[in-house]
């Protein structure tokens, strides 16, 4: 079930992440994709986390798939830590840690949409609407970009929510 998950992550990510163009604008893209694969599907989120969080998760697959999935998974991460490190050598973005950031990324949209009633009640309404994904996309987009922007291209001001 996992590899049918990591399958729809890779359709809407991947294409995202080889277009061309400056860092910032493929973050922006990726970051949607990634957030469009997780809303597509409810139980994707949960399950995905799952299979970061709990070791059991992969004992019912036979070894060499639970080793393609987790090499998959770790290729993703890889892309996205890549991507983060172009973006400092080409000054797109501040010199950061590519790993905490896309752990960053990871916590930021796999948890939230994997969060359920918790999230639900923090957020104060439903995590799926189209609203709900278009609005953690912005947030999503916010905090990583902004927070990544080189001095010389950061954001006067935010925008609004």
């Amino acid at each position: 079930m996992i590899e049918r998950v990591i399958a729809r992550i890779e359709a809407h990510v991947l294409p995202a992440l080889a277009k061309p163009g400056p860092v910032p604008a493929r973050i922006d893209r990726a970051i949607d994709a990634l957030i469009d694969a997780l809303a597509e599907h409810p139980t994707t989120a949960r399950l995905l986390l799952r299979s970061l969080v709990e070791e059991e998760e992969f004992a019912a697959v036979e070894p060499p798939e639970a080793a393609v999935v987790e090499a998959r998974i770790a290729a993703l991460v890889a892309r996205f830590t890549q991507l983060l490190g172009e973006g400092v050598v080409a000054g797109e973005l501040r010199p950061a840690s590519a790993p905490d950031s896309v752990q960053t990324l990871i916590g930021a949209t796999v948890y939230h949409f994997a969060s359920g009633e918790f999230g639900e009640a923090v957020l104060g309404g439903a995590l799926f609407s189209a609203d709900a994904v278009a609005r953690r996309k912005r947030e999503v987009k916010s905090l990583l970009l902004h927070g990544l922007a080189s001095p010389a291209s950061a954001p006067k001001e935010m925008p609004p929510s």
